[in-house]
């Protein structure tokens, strides 16, 4: 039976606060989900909460959409996800129509281009937080940091797809966890 806070207006109302109180796209909505469904609400551990962010990754679509997926899923099952992905795009819908109409008339407005130039390096901040916080999560240590790095450069520098990568990734953790089952026997 699910807790009072587990209600389906209680994942709701926590992931239309998020959407409706984050700038700067999903990226920048983990912490905040972070922080409400490990820290505040305590519907998932950090691990658990850790091993969605990793398939909200690894999915196609927008990680804030997979990551309310993921939270609604595991707190109510289906309905838990309708409420969350609900919660978390109505801001969203909301807000974008609203712009567009604006934004139709008030375009070439010298003040309303200052202000999205105004806004970048807010942005930016806000997707690096969740980086830094990640990394301090993901338990790297002297064998396995470079697994990051290569996959960086290998993106950023020499424009391998991260396709490629994530496909590599799979097959190296399966073959780890297949050898070190066989080893164990």
């Amino acid at each position: 039976m699910p807790k009072a806070s587990d209600s389906l207006s209680s994942i709701f109302f926590t992931f239309l606060k998020i959407g409706a109180f984050t700038i700067g796209g999903g990226y920048a909505m983990l912490p905040l989900i972070r922080r409400e469904v490990v820290e505040t609400k305590g519907w998932l551990s950090e691990e658990t909460f850790l091993d969605g962010l990793a398939a909200a990754q690894s999915s196609p679509g927008p990680i804030a959409i997979n990551i309310s997926i993921y939270v609604g899923l595991q707190v109510r099952g289906k309905l838990g996800m309708a409420a969350a992905v609900l919660g978390t795009v109505l801001p969203s819908l909301i807000t974008i129509m609203v712009i567009a109409e604006l934004f139709a008339h008030y375009a070439d407005n010298p003040w309303v281009r200052k202000a999205f130039r105004g806004l970048k390096p807010a942005v930016v901040v806000l997707i690096a937080v969740p980086l830094v916080q990640m990394v301090k999560n993901a338990k790297l240590n002297w064998t396995n940091f470079w697994v990051p790095i290569v996959s960086m450069a290998l993106v950023a520098f020499l424009g391998f797809s991260p396709i490629w990568l994530i496909l590599a990734a799979i097959v190296f953790s399966v073959v780890q966890g297949l050898w070190k089952a066989r080893r164990d026997k």
